[in-house]
């Protein structure tokens, strides 16, 4: 056993041994560097909900939808800067689960932490059977299954390597995808600048189709608020930023540099974005002959458009199936060591992973070669609006957390945060209203209520198993080593 020293490292107050009676504590490795980060960051911001998922909410909103995304980018803006704040006094990997166990009490870190999973696991196995299609696309004789288990077994082996090999997927990943996007975003520029002729509508390309088809509410405001279900989900998987604070080499600079890098995301690749391809189409006219992205390379008159962006989904398919796996594993390590999840979820191999999480992750993925067979392409709305309020519940908990916090730093005098969310208490409040308004959405509108009914039935389900299963350390508020007053603790592993 080699032995280290941290920081940084969670435990619950009571917390002196292991499932073996030994006093041994594990530690994962702090492998990702600037770049890292940096790219995870701009790739959270990258992928389905993007790619496919705007269609849908362009078709409920019209140009409304550019509103709704700055809206829904401001609010995740102020939870990233929440996280960020946490993250940073507390760079623990387990993040937000750790910071509910700590601040909101045990039974939120349980509810938080596996809510989050849930989250992960819907997601994911929508993203290895989406990734199956985009393979057909290629070789259509294939069965779609051989392609989800060659995909699951690839990315877990390099999950199990070493945290900076996940750093290094998420890099280059991520660089295809911006490069993607930079490129649409020409594209159109180049259309709208000099009137090429895309042959796919009889519209003229300009800013004028954002209001000369219905005006920029052409559904009125019930369309802006159904449109949420899907913008919300888009932004889903980018408070995984904060699960990196344990593994990071310096969260106190690499934290900040990327969540404040979120409104330029947002404004690049969702408004911009958008805002180029409703000018180069009626918005009605999006998506109806496949992804609105093949539009733009089509109207380029580039012949291979369809493969270029099979190639480029098929991209941010890895990407999110490989984030899927760290967020989901270091959520449930952090479990682990608050004893609300099995011990062996909270080791950690000769690498510095907790291999185990990475083992249930890929088991969990196999579910998706059985669904792959019965599930149908067109519930990509009714996945989108489940794992929307799975991941607005983990926001509120982040948001609810981190007003715990700074009321405890005021009671007892502690010193203030290094990088302290903005206008506080006033944003913290609104935003926290805009989430039970995006909730209150989903269960406004038939075709995403189910996912009230889906949420409702998960979370009534994770407070029985609490009251059932945890015991000892794991009904204890869990303990936080303060960076600003560190004191080290003795680590081992394994």
């Amino acid at each position: 056993m080699q032995q280290a020293q941290t920081t940084d490292e969670l435990a619950p107050e009571n917390a002196t041994s292991t499932a073996v009676g030994t006093a041994v504590e594990t530690v994962l490795n702090r492998g990702l560097n600037v770049r890292h980060i940096r790219f995870m960051a701009l790739g959270s911001a990258i992928g389905t909900g993007l790619f496919y998922g705007s269609a849908s909410a362009i078709q409920k909103a019209g140009p409304a939808v550019l509103l709704a995304y700055m809206i829904g980018g401001a609010a995740v803006f102020m939870v990233m800067r929440a996280l960020g704040e946490m993250a940073v006094r507390h760079p623990v990997s387990g993040s937000f689960g750790q910071y509910a166990s700590r601040y909101l009490g045990p039974l939120a870190g349980f509810v938080t932490g596996w809510t989050y999973v849930f989250e992960m696991a819907i997601v994911a196995i929508a993203d290895v059977t989406a990734f199956s299609i985009y393979m057909g696309f290629w070789f259509p004789s294939v069965e779609r299954w051989v392609w989800i288990l060659a995909i699951i077994f690839l990315l877990a082996a390099l999950n199990l390597l070493s945290v900076k090999v996940f750093g290094e997927l998420e890099f280059w990943f991520t660089l295809v995808k911006v490069a993607a996007i930079i490129a649409m975003i020409a594209g159109g520029a180049a259309i709208l600048a000099f009137g090429f002729q895309n042959g796919e509508t009889s519209a003229v390309p300009g800013l004028g189709n954002l209001v000369e088809h219905g005006g920029l509410f052409p559904n009125g405001f019930e369309g802006l608020l159904a449109s949420f279900a899907v913008v919300m989900f888009a932004f889903g998987g980018i408070e995984t930023i904060g699960i990196t604070a344990g593994e990071a080499a310096d969260p106190k600079k690499v934290i900040p540099k990327a969540v404040n890098t979120v409104p330029v995301r947002v404004l690049l690749f969702y408004v911009l974005t958008l805002g180029v391809l409703m000018s180069l189409f009626p918005w009605n006219e999006i998506g109806s002959g496949g992804s609105p992205f093949v539009q733009i390379f089509s109207g380029l008159g580039i012949p291979a458009a369809p493969h270029i962006l099979n190639a480029v989904v098929i991209t941010a398919a890895l990407s999110a199936i490989n984030s899927d796996i760290f967020g989901a594993g270091r959520i449930l390590f952090g479990l682990a060591r608050q004893g609300h999840a099995p011990q062996s979820f909270g080791r950690v191999s000769r690498h510095g992973v907790p291999w185990m999480t990475v083992v249930m992750m890929a088991g969990i993925l196999l579910v998706g070669v059985v669904l792959n067979a019965v599930i149908p392409e067109d519930v990509f709305l009714l996945i989108a609006s489940i794992a929307t309020f799975a991941t607005v519940w983990v926001w509120v908990m982040i948001l609810a957390s981190h007003v715990a916090m700074k009321r405890e730093i005021a009671r007892n005098g502690l010193p203030a945060s290094e990088f302290p969310s903005p206008w506080w208490p006033a944003a913290s409040v609104l935003t926290i209203g805009f989430m039970g308004l995006v909730i209150a959405v989903l269960g406004f509108f038939e075709d995403t209520r189910v996912a009230l009914y889906v949420g409702a039935a998960w979370l009534g389900l994770l407070v029985v198993a609490y009251r059932l299963w945890v015991r000892g350390s794991g009904r204890r508020r869990a303990h936080l080593e303060d960076e600003t007053s560190p004191v080290p603790v003795v680590a081992k592993t394994e």
